[in-house]
């Protein structure tokens, strides 16, 4: 599974910390400094759970001695006023890094439940939902295994580690068999040369150049059917464009191998979650 290092991740809370907290948490302070607490960390409403690996990492890094008893792992189900976990530890390093830790949590868990939502859509269908590089700046990696903690797939990592020829990338090569022919040193160093097509005759360009990955962008169901058709099992073919929850299964049934989406990480509606004090005995 693909997910950022330990060391990655507590890259990206130092400096989510550092953001939030600079030179000291002024409201935090107000707090007795040997104040311990319990909180409880509830999802208020249905979701995928992801993100623990960043809530763990945001309070061993304000406190190592805080404790966090996790009652739902990464990639299970969450129903409305479920319990995801319960925090033990001083009252002053829960208040401060409940926010970040928060910020983390609703980032991840959204992704991994709009995920689902559409994976949900493709039951019955041998279409495969892939994520795309339309990721928050910085935590690429981190949305792309709440991905697959949402049952997706993942697309190429970035620009390194697979080809993907754009409109602007043949304009470029001045046409779909160049650009495909100047790919083909990449062959055996890299898993992924694709060429993104916007019309069926630009389908057959890339089909008679030897192209095995074909990504079909915002054609239309009836065209989809038509590329399916005319493909004949030659190359792999991705559906991308108008990808959504009323749509996603209609796109599948037409028979493309996969089905881009970059809603699933550039449009991320933040799950309700909260963090809350136990009341203290009287």
């Amino acid at each position: 599974m693909i997910k950022p290092s330990e060391a990655q991740i507590q890259g990206q809370v130092a400096l989510a910390l550092a953001e939030d907290i600079g030179t000291g948490d002024l409201t935090a302070s107000l707090s007795n400094e040997s104040e311990r607490v319990r909180a409880t960390l509830i999802c208020r409403e249905d979701a995928v759970a992801c993100g623990r690996d960043w809530i763990d990492a945001v309070f061993e890094a304000l406190d190592p001695s805080v404790q966090i008893d996790w009652r739902c792992q990464d990639g299970e189900d969450l129903k409305a006023g479920q319990i995801w976990c319960v925090i033990n530890g001083s009252a002053r390093a829960v208040l401060s890094g409940e926010r970040t830790a928060l910020n983390f949590a609703q980032l991840l868990a959204s992704t991994a439940t709009a995920t689902r939502t559409l994976v949900r859509h493709l039951h019955g269908t041998n279409a495969q939902l892939l994520d795309t590089r339309k990721t928050v700046p910085g935590l690429r990696l981190a949305q792309k295994y709440a991905v697959q903690c949402g049952g997706g797939s993942n697309h190429r990592l970035g620009l390194y580690d697979g080809i993907l020829i754009k409109e602007n990338h043949i304009r470029s090569a001045g046409s779909i068999a160049a650009a495909l022919t100047a790919a083909q040193t990449h062959v055996g160093t890299v898993d992924l040369i694709e060429v993104e097509v916007e019309t069926l005759d630009e389908l057959s360009q890339a089909l008679d150049a030897g192209a095995r990955r074909i990504m079909l962008d915002n054609f239309s169901v009836s065209d989809m059917r038509t590329a399916v058709e005319h493909n004949q099992g030659r190359a792999k073919l991705e559906a991308s464009g108008n990808v959504n929850a009323q749509t996603i299964r209609e796109i599948a049934l037409t028979g493309v191998d996969f089905i881009s989406c970059g809603e699933i990480t550039k449009n991320v509606s933040a799950v309700d979650l909260s963090l809350l004090f136990d009341q203290p005995e009287t």
